[in-house]
């Protein structure tokens, strides 16, 4: 995680001090070089976890309007400046929070103080799961509806695309029902399921010179129609090293938020497997098949879907191995 802390007092400047120099991050002072409101603006959107050192209610009406979504909002956790406690008031499951007091308390000795009803209950948060299973949640707003089931002791099914190891935790079940509460899928659903993405697919991208991030954009929305696999199970994007500085490309993975990996071209002949083979492409970049290829490179694992052109554009889309299991906490 990418840590920032803020403290109030010299006191507290010295504890962030200690939770950085253990836990990674920078720690600054409000006043001395920052103010909390201008702080607060700059980091909420940029780290995944804010340590403020001091009063909780000062954090609180520090993060009020930068708030937008579970889904997206950073972890942020409150230390008291004697590290007494550390209590998570921003994104517990998903963002981290929790996992994060837990590490401050080994690190200073603090009590984590856990406010999440799945916690204190101790019962199968399915949100902090799909955490740890590598997964996108594309409709967090039902994330409450499986929380209240199993809060109430009704039992949770959970489909899945993959057989999950290990034991169910209690009250959650694999079936392979149609009305299931929570659905374990690459693929699209109109269900009413609470839906998990596991973000296990590479998209190779092959491109002419100077394409527009608007004909990727294009490209993409075709070749997932075609595919029928969730745009957010994307994890990166793949190609040769000759459009490692293709402007369009980067556009358009910055827009997605997805890493571009580029091979050269001695390394992407390597790689094993049946391809399609391009002679125009062997000729200009010296490889047979760009997005074939580097999908599967990137990914460590198998084609899913092959090679699609138009319009200057060509992608093909891998998977990594993915070995779903129940652990959806430290042990």
């Amino acid at each position: 995680m990418k840590l920032t802390y803020l403290a109030f007092t010299e006191k507290g400047e010295q504890l962030a001090g200690r939770l950085a120099a253990a836990l990674g991050g920078t720690a600054q002072r409000c006043g001395a070089c920052c103010s909390l409101e201008a702080w607060t603006a700059a980091h909420f959107p940029q780290n995944d976890g804010l340590i403020y050192v001091g009063a909780a209610g000062i954090a609180v009406r520090a993060i009020a309007p930068h708030l937008q979504s579970k889904a997206t909002d950073p972890a942020v956790v409150v230390v008291d400046e004697c590290a007494r406690y550390a209590i998570p008031i921003l994104s517990g499951h998903l963002g981290g929070a929790n996992d994060l007091a837990r590490a401050i308390g080994r690190a200073c000795g603090a009590l984590p103080v856990l406010t999440t009803a799945t916690d204190v209950n101790g019962v199968f948060a399915v949100d902090e799961w799909a955490k740890r299973q590598n997964c996108r949640i594309l409709n967090p707003e039902r994330i409450k509806t499986v929380s209240a089931k199993l809060l109430a002791g009704c039992t949770v099914t959970v489909q899945s695309a993959w057989l999950i190891a290990g034991q169910p935790p209690r009250n959650v079940h694999q079936g392979e029902n149609s009305g299931a509460d929570v659905l374990l899928e690459l693929r699209p659903s109109p269900g009413e399921a609470l839906h998990l993405v596991p973000r296990i697919a590479v998209l190779g991208v092959g491109c002419k010179k100077n394409v527009s991030s608007q004909a990727l954009e294009d490209a993409l929305a075709a070749f997932l129609t075609g595919a029928g696999i969730c745009e957010q199970a994307i994890s990166a994007v793949a190609s040769i090293d000759l459009k490692k500085e293709e402007p369009g490309l980067l556009a358009f993975c910055a827009a997605h938020g997805w890493p571009l990996r580029t091979y050269p071209a001695e390394q992407l002949r390597a790689v094993e497997g049946r391809f399609t083979p391009s002679a125009f492409v062997q000729g200009v970049t010296g490889v047979d098949n760009v997005c074939e290829r580097s999908a599967v490179l990137a990914s460590g694992g198998t084609l899913c879907r092959g090679k699609t052109a138009g319009n200057g554009v060509t992608m093909a889309l891998a998977l990594a191995p993915y070995q779903p299991n129940w652990r959806w906490q430290d042990e």
